[in-house]
């Protein structure tokens, strides 16, 4: 209700410059320990325990400043990012925009943030104050990179000693070339030097996919990730396509989230439960607002879910009211974890 009073202040603000003042915020305003979660929500992927299976997905927290903020908000895990090596401005602005008709967001930012090397420290001290908080670093190239698996292989090496999980990002639409990535023989180019620039560090790697992908695609990722035995798939990024729209920005290039790309998104998991056979873990993101679609996310095949756009609508709250229902729906159907729900759709 108090998010209802001041969002009409917020959006009265250019998006970006609004989000600029929600990580100061965070940053500034003293916040309690993260909430206790139901012991039905805990779950286990890739040798790491999550309280709750709801988190902040990355684009939020582009530089790695509150990742122990947004644990306390009640996420089960916090993923930041995207860091490339070198620190990068991004696409000229303004390159964010509400659509509020359609509760969704189109950014064109591209990878803007101030560098691993920056965030390193930053993180480090970060990291002594979370706690057993879970900390997904999300790591890309940088748009002018003329050895972009090289990138990936330097994001490994510099931020893999303060990582839970790295996410390996090939599915920004911001970062012309960057989606070519997905293609077999360079994903399969890729996820080799990836995995073998872990070195000691063997923490989980994942793999954050596009949804603008043709069956064929769906099927060389499968085959590539699980090749690599890459720990999980997060399916999914931003879309290009376009659903019908009434928001005025409805028109910008870039990246469409939120509410608009629900459908394509739940789809896409579908795909990639199919395609795999249930033996990839997935983590389902893209258009989820409420419990009830994190629990459809879940039923589907997400080990996991994400966020972000649906805060910006829905209030810092989001968390916590989701974790608390989504408990709800798991014991009304007899579920007693949240592994026992994931892919129950199928049978």
């Amino acid at each position: 209700m108090l998010y209802d009073l001041v969002r009409p202040l917020i959006f009265s603000l250019e998006a970006e410059k609004a989000h600029g003042l929600s990580i100061a915020g965070l940053k500034t305003v003293p916040m309690g320990p993260a909430p206790k979660s139901d012991p039905v929500l805990t779950t286990q992927l890739a040798g790491l325990t999550f309280p709750n299976p709801v988190g902040m997905a990355p684009g939020f927290d582009k530089n790695g400043e509150v990742p122990d903020a947004l644990i306390r908000m009640g996420f089960g895990f916090a993923e930041v990012g995207t860091l490339t090596p070198r620190p990068q401005a991004g696409n000229p602005k303004p390159r964010v925009f509400r659509l509020p008709a359609d509760e969704g967001v189109i950014n064109r930012l591209g990878f803007n943030n101030d560098g691993q090397q920056n965030a390193i420290p930053r993180l480090t001290r970060i990291r002594r104050r979370m706690g057993k908080g879970i900390l997904g670093i999300n790591i890309g190239a940088n748009k002018d990179s003329e050895d972009r698996i090289a990138d990936y292989v330097t994001g490994v090496k510099n931020m893999a000693p303060l990582a839970d999980y790295l996410t390996v990002n090939i599915s920004s639409p911001n970062t012309p070339g960057l989606r070519a990535l997905q293609d077999k023989q360079a994903l399969e180019q890729l996820l080799t030097a990836v995995m073998e620039a872990r070195g000691d560090h063997a923490m989980p790697v994942f793999l954050k996919v596009a949804p603008d992908l043709e069956p064929a695609d769906i099927d060389d990722i499968v085959d590539v990730t699980m090749t690599h035995q890459l720990h999980a798939l997060i399916v999914s990024n931003t879309t290009i396509s376009r659903p019908d729209l009434r928001s005025s920005n409805r028109d910008q290039q870039g990246g469409l989230s939120g509410a608009p790309l629900k459908d394509l998104a739940l789809q896409r998991l579908r795909d990639f439960r199919s395609a795999s056979e249930g033996k990839i873990p997935l983590i389902g993101v893209g258009g989820i607002s409420s419990a009830e679609e994190a629990y459809e996310r879940i039923r589907a095949g997400a080990s996991l879910i994400q966020l972000y756009t649906a805060m910006i609508y829905k209030g810092t709250g989001i968390a916590k009211t989701m974790n608390r229902d989504l408990a709800r729906l798991l014991k009304r159907d007899g579920f007693t974890s949240v592994a026992e729900a994931v892919g129950s759709a199928d049978k």
